[in-house]
């Protein structure tokens, strides 16, 4: 089995628990959840989804860089929102931040996220 390499970057966020921001197995990258928390204060990125949203693509992206990649690396990402009415939107903001060909991907929706954020995306590298 190759060696896991522990993803770290002071551009995202700091892990609020017991896990690490990514891992990296071989070529592939397994991306940790990122909320909308800017990394500097550690607070959240506004109120409104937008903002949030925006914040968490620039996390992922901060943890992408780390790891060798960029978010055009990303084969699998996952979307996970408060409010299943802003998919139109998350599709409007990830359209600025990917191009074809798009991972694959899955918007869930859910009750509750960690800080009250909004939405959150975790995802899968390869490089």
């Amino acid at each position: 089995m190759a060696d896991k390499v522990i993803v770290a970057t002071d551009k995202a966020p700091a892990a609020i628990g017991t896990y690490s921001q990514a891992v990296k197995v071989g070529t592939t990258v397994y991306l940790s959840g990122q909320i909308p928390l800017n990394p500097t204060s550690m607070e959240l990125a506004g109120d409104d989804f937008e903002s949030q949203v925006i914040q968490v693509f620039e996390n992922l992206q901060a943890v992408c860089q780390a790891a060798g990649g960029t978010l055009a690396d990303m084969v699998k990402l996952n979307i996970y929102m408060v409010d299943l009415a802003h998919f139109g939107k998350v599709n409007e903001v990830m359209g600025r931040y990917f191009q074809q060909p798009y991972p694959a991907r899955a918007a869930i929706g859910v009750k509750q996220l960690p800080k009250g954020a909004l939405v959150e995306m975790d995802g899968v590298l390869e490089l």
